[in-house]
Parts: structure tokens; sequence; C-alpha cells
């Protein structure tokens, strides 16, 4: 198992109880994804990235595993990593037209920042799930999506056909039992998002105990 480091004070200073925040509630009532194709630059600097990572990996995770790690994608290494989802598109789909290879190629060109997230499970000598260890990497990605758009640019979290193309995983180096969570979508949004239809609260809830 890899090590991990956890950056930890010799006397750590506990949070502040958490307080009634209106404003933290009225954003995550109307949050909603904004589409990476209305995505355009700027994208974060560079210290504004590294803040929307190190917030994304601040999510429950059992034992302090980190079963997750992200792999950055900026400028030229958006198109460059394209090539294998193209090279991939067009060996699954030989006769598809010329043009469709070249969307496919670009699709990571959408946004000025994309971040990969590995869902990275370990072993635990202590016996901690894979499952849990694969939803703390999917916590990860609505973090992300959460810290960026807290930070006023658009997010979306995105599998597509490619997060699930083995040679496209394999240009990402993953190893055996990684798999992507999700491509997150990064940048300046150019349209609004609308409203959504959502599960009505009572068909998806239950009380246990109650008839």
């Amino acid at each position: 198992m890899r090590p991990i480091c956890f950056a930890m004070t010799d006397t750590p200073t506990p949070f502040p109880l958490p307080t009634h925040n209106p404003e933290l509630i009225s954003f995550l009532e109307t949050r909603r994804s904004n589409l990476a194709k209305s995505m355009a630059a700027p994208g974060p600097d560079a210290g504004t990235r590294d803040k929307i990572l190190e917030i994304a990996a601040r999510v429950p995770d059992h034992r302090k595993l980190a079963p997750w790690r992200f792999v950055v994608f900026e400028g030229d290494a958006r198109s460059s990593f394209g090539q294998h989802i193209s090279t991939a598109f067009i060996a699954a789909n030989p006769t598809a037209p010329a043009d469709r290879a070249i969307f496919e190629g670009a699709r990571l060109t959408r946004a000025p920042l994309v971040v990969a997230v590995i869902s990275s499970p370990v072993d635990c000598p202590r016996g901690t799930p894979k499952w849990e260890q694969e939803l703390s990497a999917g916590a990860v990605c609505f973090n992300m999506c959460l810290a960026a758009q807290s930070h006023g640019f658009g997010a979306q979290w995105l599998t597509e056909w490619y997060a699930f193309d083995d040679s496209v995983n394999a240009a990402l180096k993953l190893s055996e039992g990684q798999r992507v969570a999700g491509y997150i979508y990064i940048g300046t949004a150019t349209a609004g998002s609308l409203p959504r239809t959502r599960p009505v609260l009572e068909n998806v809830t239950e009380y246990y105990g109650k008839s």
C-alpha cells in the first residue's frame, strides 16, 4: 500500500462549530452543473486551481487512505491527450466520418481546465471496503465541482465513453483496480443553467419504523 501523508500541525486548532449559513444554503439549493460545451477561457490560475484541488480532497475518507488521485489537463496537454481519445474512437468506429474523430479528439478542449479523478482503492490492513473507497472518489468529484463554482467558475462532472475505454485508460497509466471516477471540466461559464426536474422527496425517502 502506498504511503499516505497528510499535513497536520503539532497542536491542531479545532474548526468552528457549524452555524446557520443562508448564503451557502441558497447556493446548494440552486446548484446546477454548467455545460462543458458552453465554457470558455479563462480558467483558474495556478493558485486557484491548486486551491480547488485542495478543497476537492476534503471528503469523507475512512482511515485516511486517500483512495484517489488527480490527472490535470491544461493548455496543449488537453489536445495531446485528445489524440489518444481520437485513436480509440477510430479503432472502435473505423467507418465513422473523419470529422467525428476530430470532434472526439477535441473533447478536452471544451474547457481550459480538465481534471481526471482516478478512483484508486488500496488494500487496507484494517478492512476498509473497496466500495467505501470508491464512494470517497465520487465525493471528490462533486466537491471539486462545488469548489470550482464557489470560485466563480463553471464546472461539470462527466465520464462519457472514453472514461471506460481500455486504451484511453492505459494512456492515463491506470493500474489494476483503478478507474476513472470522472472528468471534471472547469472554465468560465458563458451560459446560465436552467432548472431541471428533481425527484419527489416522498418517492425516495422512507422513515424507518413508520408506516
